[in-house]
């Protein structure tokens, strides 16, 4: 027997008790114009509308498709909608518990069902990053000959994990993060649909804000939070889901923290300030804060990014790689996960020997310039490959530093209005002790005169 997304017996129990199944289950769409978000995937003629028979007809069949995106956006949800509406042979695979032999058993079954019926075949894979390079090579034919038209699902970039001869082969549909105005939209719909909670309960606005954060963009998680907390307060009777319900229920605790409001600053500058105390433990409760309440890890990176050279620079000039390489990690892993490379940024950059002197020395440098004071490049650096710049003095008597052994040249670089400027104060602080002896011995051998 073929593996199916949703077997007859499971819907046949499902039909008699829709109550034995969980409440993300029962609200599942029924149809493509029932589900919430990713509208960009859902215009007319788009490849889903196509898996579903709308405009399928005609020598153009529809592609096969790769669907990417975090947790809870919906990945599942469109494959059973898929199963639900299209007029072809369903069948699932889990690339956690399937292998080649499956994959070859449903392309048989696959070119059978084509051959003796006429009758297409929507295979849908989850979880595809899984599969080996070998498991995914074996699919290559069936999606190419159009024996079986694919619908893959992944939680990880496909440019990484999916071989590139599937991915030429696929059209790459990407999943957005699901907003709270979506994710509300579910809440309301779980509350007084006849498949949810049938209005059996009411939702005060601070417990579904809280478990709008709860949610943190996965459909998924609000509803499982959403009925579980449910249960508890129809247990004692309430006709209404408070806030202390929610979080005994969930045991998590609700955040005071308005991502638009002041308190998103408010949190955010302690968390920098800690860092550049050097308070490490409270730079974590800062974060910590930060992730609870639903914050865009973007927003996080970005603010260590900054912290990097604004608080630390040169004193540690490994603080601003590991921040850069914390923002590029979490924007491909995403949340959960980018919990931990936020944690680790957090913690190097608040244990890292601090100095400002790159923030105080371009500062001090822009505001010469919006004085006024610029003056004219002196004629010795001027570019001079062109015709005609020797008559004009340009680069004549230029000093190149690599022909010298110190390969340093006592020159003028600066305008004659700032030649004894002095921007770069370098503190004595970590790796940028060596940086001061360098600036001060180059300014020596510089012949310049100390302002």
């Amino acid at each position: 027997m073929e593996p199916d997304l949703f077997t007859a017996a499971a819907e046949e129990r499902q039909e008699k008790d829709p109550s034995s199944s969980p409440l993300a289950v029962r609200m599942r769409p029924r149809t493509l114009d029932e589900v919430v978000g990713q509208q960009h995937l859902l215009k007319p003629g788009s490849p889903l509308r196509r898996l579903v028979g709308e405009g399928a007809s005609g020598p153009a069949g529809p592609s096969s498709v790769i669907l990417w995106g975090p947790p809870g956006t919906g990945k599942t949800t469109l494959a059973y909608v898929v199963s639900k509406a299209t007029n072809a042979r369903f069948v699932e695979l889990s690339a956690i518990t399937a292998g080649v032999k499956e994959v070859r058993a449903v392309i048989d079954g696959a070119r059978r069902a084509t051959g003796g019926f006429g009758k297409e075949t929507v295979l849908f894979l989850d979880e595809i990053h899984r599969f080996s390079k070998a498991q995914q090579d074996s699919l290559l034919p069936a999606v190419e000959n159009r024996w079986v038209t694919l619908i893959a699902a992944t939680t990880e970039n496909p440019y990484f994990s999916i071989i590139s001869p599937l991915l030429s082969r696929s059209l790459l549909l990407t999943l957005e993060p699901l907003t709270d105005d979506d994710i509300r939209s579910l809440i309301k719909r779980a509350l007084s649909d006849e498949r949810g909670l049938k209005d059996a309960l009411t939702l005060p606005e601070d417990t579904e804000a809280h478990l709008l954060r709860i949610a943190g963009g996965d459909a998924r998680r609000a509803l499982t939070a959403l009925e579980a907390a449910a249960g508890a307060a129809l247990d004692k009777g309430e006709t209404e889901l408070g806030l202390q319900t929610l979080e005994e229920t969930v045991d998590r605790a609700a955040v005071k923290y308005d991502r638009d409001g002041d308190q998103h600053y408010d949190v955010a500058s302690a968390l920098i300030k800690s860092i550049r105390g050097s308070d490490v433990d409270a730079a974590l409760h800062y974060l910590a804060r930060m992730i609870e309440a639903g914050e865009d890890p973007r927003f996080i990176a970005r603010r260590l990014m900054i912290s990097a050279s604004e608080d630390i620079g040169l004193a540690d000039p490994n603080a601003l790689p590991i921040a850069v390489a914390a923002a590029q990690a979490v924007a491909m892993i995403g949340f959960p996960e980018a919990a931990l490379t936020l944690s680790h940024a957090t913690i190097a950059l608040a244990l890292a020997p601090k100095s400002n002197s790159a923030t105080t020395a371009i500062g001090a440098a822009m505001e010469d310039v919006r004085k006024g004071l610029a003056g004219s490049v002196p004629p010795h650096l001027r570019d001079g490959h062109y015709k005609g710049a020797a008559k004009l003095g340009h680069a004549q008597g230029y000093v190149y530093p690599h022909d010298l052994a110190e390969g340093i040249a006592e020159q003028q670089y600066a305008p004659d209005a700032l030649k004894d400027r002095e921007y770069y104060t370098p503190t004595r602080h970590g790796a940028e002790a060596r940086y001061a002896d360098a600036v001060e011995w180059t300014r020596k051998h510089l012949g310049r005169k100390r302002s």
